[in-house]
């Protein structure tokens, strides 16, 4: 068997077994007594839990909670068997704490059934349940049942238990001083699985995780038989012999709750919008460090929007976001020399985060004076074009000015021209979304958030807008919004939008470089997005495009710390398919274009007017 399938497959395994498994003579053996417990929800629900208590723990010595609620298991099983590290990180558990592991209802060891983004419940009765009560509930259990707690709970998590802490965050139980949300999920409609309702197709050998049921206490994945395994080197042959995402569907996923929901609801209706986490984000009263990396091809906005709502909505909380330069949950483990992909970022990265921001907020208000501040930065972002760290007192930074750079007749000006420019789209023949087909195989894209562009570059299907080389360096700091004017022979069509970072032609090599990368006029990948046309008015209800009118489709490309070099240039590339990061527009309008056969693929024509721009927060 191929390296690349064994290595995917250990990654399947680690998921229905453990993702922590045993270790001898361990730290957490030695200095910590585990127990296992069935808490009992207000609804009559056990959930399993495991704790491990500081064995010097004693009425003189007291210890917070420090807590992760997950789907993804809490194993190792049994009072006798130890995971070989405990809490987010190292210096942490070395710090000791209450560590507390739960099974969301559901999963695993847990009672329930599983939902995915478990709606939350505005007015709530005693019989009302979401993950808020149900941590709400874990805590108070925790409270009156673990001897010698100092009284204070905190919670964290990465991904989807990023998710749960999250609405966790909304248990208000006068216990819990400090959550961090890491990588979380913050609105099913713009993360993960989609990206302003459009399907991510590079998602669909998770789907075995998401949604299937389990019949019974498990302590093992009982969804591993249903994963698709890799049979060629060659990824995209993969997603080419799918077809139609229906026929997808139809031959892998009939049986999968999960899949068949997001099939069934291709528009934001009451689904999604029950599963919307931000507009409940109110009134929060104690410590919230949201988490979040810049090359998360999961879950970028979710940090982004949960920060920026808690600012909104609750101005007096104690608000902090980070973001670096990771992918997904990168700063939970040290790579030593920290790449991205192609492009190296610096050393001990991870380890700075952990031990000067994330160490320092949960000591500070677990174990120190909730009432005053932790003294950590409001917003501690890098900026992966000068590859620094940067604080800010305020996210986005109030200095920063908003301009425009008009799309115009292949360069990017100051002002707007008055033509077009137009490329021909066929759903037949899509537009790759990166050059490294081994990638496909993988269990969810990572590297083209900061991959080489020169693929796509000078396909027919694909515009560029290229600045000339920079004199200056400019930085783009915070929200970049695409101002699209449009037509189209077709009456439906995706917009994806990529800002891409141009290196000199005589770029010199770096000392920490990958082999066989060809670093002199390389094209960074920066940000990103993709837009279906029939969203642009509604995400409720869809509209389909007038053939051959002009037609405004605005869409946020999300966030972005980036300083371009001077020596460098700017570009945007434009094309109407993606594949297989997302499935294939038919270009067709229809009610449910997740349901779209060949015969309803339509070429078209399309044409981006020079009016069009990119807006974005430049740093002054």
């Amino acid at each position: 068997m191929k390296i690349y399938i064994s290595i995917l497959f250990i990654f399947f395994f680690s998921l229905g077994k453990s993702q922590n498994a045993p270790q001898k003579d361990s730290f957490v053996k030695d200095n910590f007594t585990k127990k296992e417990f069935y808490i009992p929800m207000r609804d009559g629900v056990k959930l399993f839990t495991s704790v491990y208590i500081p064995k010097d723990i004693s009425n003189k010595n007291k210890y917070p909670f420090l807590m992760q609620r997950t789907c993804y298991s809490v194993a190792p099983y049994g009072e006798n068997e130890y995971k070989n590290k405990l809490g987010p990180n190292q210096y942490l558990m070395k710090d000791k704490y209450i560590f507390v592991y739960q099974d969301v209802r559901g999963r695993y060891m847990s009672e329930g059934t599983f939902t995915n983004m478990t709606p939350q419940v505005e007015r709530k009765t005693k019989k009302d349940i979401d993950e808020s009560t149900d941590t709400y509930d874990t805590i108070e259990w925790l409270l009156k049942n673990i001897k010698d707690n100092n009284g204070k709970a905190g919670q964290y998590g990465t991904s989807y238990p990023g998710f749960y802490t999250a609405a966790g965050i909304l248990a208000d139980h006068p216990a819990l001083v400090a959550s961090s949300p890491q990588a979380p999920i913050s609105d099913f409609w713009n993360d993960d699985f989609l990206h302003n309702g459009k399907f991510m197709l590079g998602y669909f050998r998770t789907f075995p995780v998401f949604g299937v049921q389990k019949t019974k206490a498990e302590k093992e994945g009982w969804y591993m038989d249903t994963f698709i395994k890799p049979t060629s080197e060659d990824g995209l042959k993969f997603y080419r012999d799918l077809g139609t995402l229906k026929e997808a569907y139809d031959k892998y996923y009939k049986n999968n709750f999960f899949m068949t929901e997001i099939m069934n609801h291709p528009n934001y209706d009451e689904f999604w919008q029950k599963r919307g986490l931000l507009p409940h984000l109110k009134n929060v009263k104690h410590a919230v460090m949201t988490v979040g990396g810049w090359y998360d091809a999961e879950d970028l906005s979710g940090p982004l929007n949960i920060y920026k709502t808690i600012e909104k909505s609750s101005p007096k909380a104690k608000n902090t976001i980070v973001m670096g330069p990771f992918s997904h949950g990168g700063w939970g483990q040290e790579q030593g020399k920290h790449f991205h992909n192609d492009i190296y970022f610096g050393d001990s990265i991870a380890t700075y985060y952990q031990r000067n921001i994330e160490t320092k907020f949960f000591n500070h208000y677990l174990k120190g004076n909730t009432k005053e501040d932790a003294g950590l930065p409001e917003a501690l972002m890098y900026d992966t074009g000068a590859k620094e760290w940067k604080e800010f007192a305020a996210y986005p930074p109030k200095n920063a000015q908003k301009i425009n750079f008009y799309l115009t007749n292949g360069t990017l000006k100051n002002t707007a021209g008055q033509g077009t420019s137009e490329y021909y789209s066929d759903p037949g023949n899509p537009v790759l979304s990166s050059a490294n087909l081994k990638d496909f195989n993988g269990f969810t894209p990572k590297n083209y958030m900061s991959e080489d562009q020169r693929f796509a570059e000078g396909r027919p299907d694909v515009l560029t807008f290229t600045t000339d080389v920079l004199t200056d360096d400019i930085t783009f700091a915070g929200e970049i919004m695409a101002k699209l004017n449009i037509a189209s022979t077709s009456t439906d069509a995706d917009f994806a939008v990529k800002l891409i970072d141009i290196y000199p032609e005589d770029f010199k090599k770096p000392a920490e470089k990958k082999d066989g990368v060809i670093y002199p006029n390389y094209h960074q990948m920066v940000r990103s997005e993709i837009m279906p046309a029939r969203f642009r008015n509604s995400r409720e209800k869809p509209e389909a495009l007038i053939p051959n009118q002009k037609t405004a489709v605005n869409f946020r490309l999300q966030d972005v710390l980036h300083t371009f070099k001077k020596g460098h240039k700017i570009q945007i590339q434009i094309s109407s398919t993606w594949f297989p990061l997302f499935s294939v527009n038919p270009q067709k309008f229809m009610d449910n274009p997740n349901m779209a056969t060949k015969a309803d693929y339509t070429k078209a024509f399309i044409k981006i007017y020079d009016d069009s721009a990119i807006e974005a927060e430049i740093l002054k």
